[in-house]
């Protein structure tokens, strides 16, 4: 059996985020951001920090998934 950490990504829809961020706080390694840009909704939508870095450093943990309230973000392992 291996200790090699699981990898992964995610993906956030910009425009369903309503910009609640509470993937932001749960995320354990903090590759979750706040934009710098509105969504159609007036919101500033969560984003991952930087998409090389979150596809090095992401495990895949799926915590920011579990705790959107608008089901915007997707996690992808692998």
């Amino acid at each position: 059996m291996t200790s090699e950490k699981k990898k992964g990504f995610i993906s956030i829809d910009k425009e369903i985020c309503k910009g609640c961020y509470l993937c932001v706080s749960v995320c354990p390694l903090k590759l979750i951001g706040v934009s710098d840009k509105l969504n159609m909704k007036g919101f500033y939508p969560a984003e991952p920090k930087n998409t090389e870095e979150n596809k090095k450093g992401c495990t895949a943990c799926t915590q920011c998934a579990l705790t959107c309230p608008d089901v915007a973000i997707e996690v992808f392992r692998g």
